[in-house]
């Protein structure tokens, strides 16, 4: 039958292909996908051991994305670390993904300007357990207002918003005297982020109260 061999090569296609996404979540979603169909075929061909195989990889990759969905919003799964302008890992980070961070922010420099003084930045890293997921930083344009220079997502966690938790959490900004957050309308996916993290749009960009921050 064409169309059960057609079924199976599906299925072996979206398995492979699933190794080649960077993505946790399109990684397990492609995966399960795969894993099902190829479940699927081996059990119409009564072939078991292979059949089993893809079964219990269905249900491992369920799991994990039932899992993820969970704590894709939850604030228990990440942490925030504030860390210096000039901090030795945050500067490590940054070179490490300076490429990925040009596609989206090609204006950035990890370096500060002469006018930014040590107080200029504030950088802040979004943690996973022990893996580093993002880095937001701002900078200091007075009258209580931060600006968002840089809010980057590694691509293995890209198809979440990390992000936000810099956002909701607002004593972070609260004690360094910001009132708004404002970030810039021209960063590529930008219109979708920002509107999920909690901004509106507004004439200067995209715009977030700091006293909204602990509801958002």
């Amino acid at each position: 039958m064409v169309w059960l061999e057609v079924v199976g090569w599906l299925g072996s296609a979206l398995v492979v292909i699933s190794l080649t996404v960077a993505g946790v979540w399109r990684f397990r979603v492609l995966n399960f996908a795969g894993a099902l169909i190829a479940t699927g075929y081996n059990t119409w061909l009564e072939i078991w051991p292979f059949a089993a195989m893809n079964g219990a990889i269905t249900i491992i990759d369920l799991y994990w994305l039932v899992r993820l969905h969970r704590e894709r919003h939850d604030e228990a799964s990440y942490d925030v670390v504030e860390v210096g302008a000039d901090d030795a890992y945050l500067r490590h980070t940054l070179r490490m993904h300076a490429s990925d961070i040009a596609r989206f922010y090609p204006g950035f420099s990890a370096d500060r300007s002469p006018d930014d003084g040590p107080a200029g930045r504030r950088a802040f890293l979004v943690l996973r357990g022990d893996e580093t997921v993002g880095a937001v930083v701002v900078r200091d344009r007075g009258a209580g207002v931060a600006q968002i220079e840089l809010d980057y997502v590694t691509p293995r966690f890209r198809d979440f918003t990390p992000g936000e938790f810099v956002y909701r959490r607002s004593g972070i900004f609260a004690r360094h005297g910001f009132r708004t957050v404002v970030a810039p309308d021209d960063v590529v996916g930008s219109r979708d982020y920002y509107a999920r993290v909690g901004f509106h749009r507004s004439d200067d960009g995209w715009v977030r109260d700091v006293r909204d921050a602990a509801v958002g």
